[in-house]
């Protein structure tokens, strides 16, 4: 997952939007990952920030290791669980939604069964 910043903790910032975390639901939602499925991210280690720096909301994806050019950070004994919800509709507008293919035809799927 990319990321302009991650936390000790699994926290992570990226550049906005929520794109990897959408990504993560779409593929969880199409049995291509799972609770098992590490969630890493690469980073230079001045970006490694003290855990409790960034903050989770309910439909953020924390990693499970951070790696930098000198060490690899595992995450996975300090974060909580992952989202499970798959794609949280309530949290997107009209615009992401048409703007990205997959998810309108998400939605479309959705509203069928």
């Amino acid at each position: 997952m990319g990321s302009v910043a991650a936390a000790e903790d699994g926290s992570r910032l990226g550049k906005g939007g929520g794109f990897a975390d959408l990504e993560f639901a779409l593929a969880t939602a199409a049995g291509l990952i799972g609770p098992d499925t590490l969630c890493v991210t690469t980073v230079h280690e001045l970006q490694v920030v003290e855990a409790g720096t960034i903050p989770l909301t309910s439909h953020d994806v924390p990693v499970d290791l951070i790696v930098t050019a000198d060490r690899v950070i595992d995450c996975r004994q300090r974060h909580g669980p992952r989202p499970t919800a798959g794609i949280r509709w309530e949290d997107l507008t009209e615009e992401k939604i048409a703007a990205i293919p997959l998810l309108a035809a998400q939605r479309r799927d959705a509203t069928r069964s």
